[in-house]
C-alpha cells in the first residue's frame, strides 16, 4: 500500500495528511474489532474466524483495486484492513497455545517473518506492475491469491482447544477483561508498546519512508522501489533471527537491544540528509532493527499471560495497539502536513527515534518468568 498511496495521492488530488487519517480510520476500527475477540474465540474456533477473516481480506483488497475515487478507495481499504485483524491477537494466541515458552519466540517470528515474505515482494513485483499497468492490477494481484489463503486455512489449521477450556472454566469474558488491570507487568507491556508505536516498522516507518524519498528527497520511483525493498528485506531474517536469540537469552532482553538499535538508525537517516550514500547505510540499519519488536512484545506478552487470558490479552493488546498506531500515523501526518515534506519528515522520525528509546527504559520494568521455568516448558 506505501506504492501505492504514491500513485493515488496524485491521482485523487489528495495529500499526505489524509493518507495518515486513513491509516489511524483503518486502524482505529480494527484495532476496535479486536477488542471482540476474546469473547470470540470462546464460542468460535480459532480457524474459523481466521478463515473469515482472510475471506473478508480478500474481498476488500479486490474491492480497493476496482476503486475509481478516494472515498470507495478508503472505504474498501477499511474493509481489508477488519478482514486481517484476527491475524494479529487470534493467530498469535494459537501459536502461544501451541508451543512451550522456550520456543514461542521462535514460532510468532517465523509466524511474522514467512508472512512478510510477500511484503518483501512487493516493492519488486508490485512496484513492477505498477509501473507497468498500474496500481489497480497490483492491488487485485493481493486480494485473489488472500481468498484462497482463507479457504487454505479453513482446511488445514488445527487448534488444541486447551486456552479455550482454561478461559471457560475462569468466569466471563468481562470478568477476565477486568483482570487485566491487576496484571502489572501486562500494564507495562501494553505502556512500552504504546510508546514504541511511533516508530513501528510494519506501519508508521513502511508507510512515511517511501513517502520521504519521493517526496522530501525527491527520487525516481525506481530508485525508491530499490531503497523500500532493502528496507523491507530485514523483515524476514530479523525477526527469525532476534526470535532464535531471545528463546535463549531472554525475550526482553533482546526487545531491549532491537529498541535502542533501532533508534540509533532512525538518527542517522535524520542525519543522512540528502547524502544518498548515507541514506542507503541508514536503510540498510533500519531494515536490521525495525522490525523485531512486534515479535518480541507478543512473545514476551505469552510470557506473563495466564493461559487462561491469553486471548483477552492478545485481544486487549492488540486493540490497544492499533488504536495507539492510529493517534500516531494522524499526528505524524498530521505534523508533515503542517511542517511541510522538507522539514516535516525528519522531525517525524526524530519523534520515532525517541520513542523506541522512551520504550526500552519501560519495558525494563517487566518482570518474566526465570530461564529456568522457561527453559523447563512452563506456560
Amino acid at each position: 500500500m506505501p506504492l501505492v498511496f504514491i500513485q493515488v495521492i496524485d491521482q485523487f488530488g489528495v495529500g499526505v495528511g489524509e493518507v495518515g487519517l486513513l491509516i489511524a480510520v483503518g486502524n482505529i476500527l480494527s484495532g476496535g474489532i479486536q477488542l471482540s475477540f476474546g469473547w470470540l474465540t470462546r464460542v468460535v474456533s480459532r480457524r474459523g474466524i481466521l478463515a473469515i477473516g482472510g475471506l473478508v481480506f480478500g474481498a476488500g483488497m479486490t474491492l480497493t483495486g476496482l476503486a475509481t475515487a478516494w472515498l470507495p478507495f478508503s472505504a474498501a481499504t477499511v474493509i481489508a484492513r477488519l478482514g486481517g485483524a484476527p491475524q494479529h491477537p487470534v493467530g498469535n494466541a494459537l501459536l502461544a497455545e501451541q508451543y512451550p515458552a522456550d520456543r514461542r519466540g521462535s514460532a510468532i517470528s517465523i509466524h511474522i517473518a514467512v508472512g512478510n515474505l510477500g511484503t518483501v515482494a512487493i516493492p519488486l513485483v508490485g512496484g513492477y506492475i505498477i509501473a507497468r499497468a498500474g496500481w489497480q492490477p497490483a492491488v487485485l494481484i493481493v486480494g485473489i491469491p488472500a481468498l484462497v489463503a482463507a479457504v487454505a486455512i479453513a482446511l488445514l489449521l488445527r487448534e488444541s482447544g486447551t486456552d479455550r477450556a482454561a478461559a471457560l472454566d475462569t468466569g466471563s469474558t468481562l470478568s477476565a477483561y477486568r483482570s487485566l488491570r491487576g496484571e502489572r507487568d501486562l500494564l507495562w507491556l501494553f505502556a512500552g508498546s504504546s510508546v514504541a508505536a511511533a516508530g513501528r516498522g510494519l506501519g508508521i516507518i513502511t508507510t512515511f519512508v517511501p513517502l520521504y524519498l519521493s517526496r522530501s528527497l525527491a527520487l525516481d520511483g525506481g530508485t525508491v522501489a530499490l531503497m523500500y525493498t532493502l528496507l523491507l528485506v530485514g523483515s524476514v531474517p530479523g525477526p527469525i533471527v532476534a526470535g532464535w536469540i531471545s528463546d535463549r537469552v531472554g525475550h526482553k532482553a533482546v526487545l531491549f537491544a532491537t529498541y535502542v538499535l533501532g533508534a540509533g538508525s532512525l538518527a542517522l537517516l535524520v542525519i543522512a540528509g540528502s547524502n544518498i550514500p548515507a541514506v542507503w547505510l541508514a536503510i540498510g540499519f533500519m531494515s536490521a532493527f525495525v522490525f523485531e519488536e512486534s515479535s518480541l512484545m507478543q512473545a514476551l506478552l505469552a510470557d506473563v499471560a495466564r493461559p487462561a487470558i491469553r486471548d483477552v490479552a492478545f485481544s486487549a493488546y492488540f486493540t490497544l495497539m492499533f488504536g495507539v498506531g492510529a493517534i500516531w500515523a494522524a499526528a505524524l501526518g498530521a505534523l508533515v502536513g503542517t511542517l511541510g515534506d522538507r522539514a516535516g519528515f525528519p522531525v517525524a522520525f526524530g519523534i520515532s527515534a525517541l520513542s523506541y528509546l522512551g520504550a526500552a527504559l519501560v519495558v525494563t520494568r517487566i518482570r518474566t518468568p526465570s530461564r529456568r521455568a522457561r527453559a523447563a516448558g512452563t506456560p
